[in-house]
């Protein structure tokens, strides 16, 4: 009788990935080991209602969607759309450009 118990404490080999029905749009979804293991760490008592898609849709109803600006790369001459219309007062670089110029300062 060499068996441990544990109370209220749950190893990562407990959690197996679960198949749910969202209630929003009836399709099948999985809740995850991984995503079952945050919701216990986080204090979250019951399992998600709605699948990750219905989950976004609901997060962003009431939102405008984004409006995106080309501009040329300050940089590289390519493609570069953001958020925000530039100006010709300061330079704007496309994603590839942008993160290398960052990574570079670190």
């Amino acid at each position: 009788m060499n068996e441990e118990v544990r109370i209220g404490e749950v190893t990562e080999d407990e959690f197996v990935d679960e198949t749910l029905v969202c209630k929003e749009c009836g399709n099948e979804f999985v809740f995850t080991a991984g995503e079952q293991r945050f919701y216990k760490e986080k204090g979250f008592m019951n399992k998600p209602k709605s699948c990750k898609a219905c989950r976004d849709a609901k997060k962003n109803a009431g939102r405008a969607p984004r409006e995106y600006f080309e501009t040329t790369c300050a940089k590289c001459g390519g493609v570069a759309k953001v958020i925000f219309q530039p100006s010709n007062d300061r330079p704007v670089y496309c994603s590839a450009c942008f993160e290398e110029m960052k990574n570079a300062q670190q």
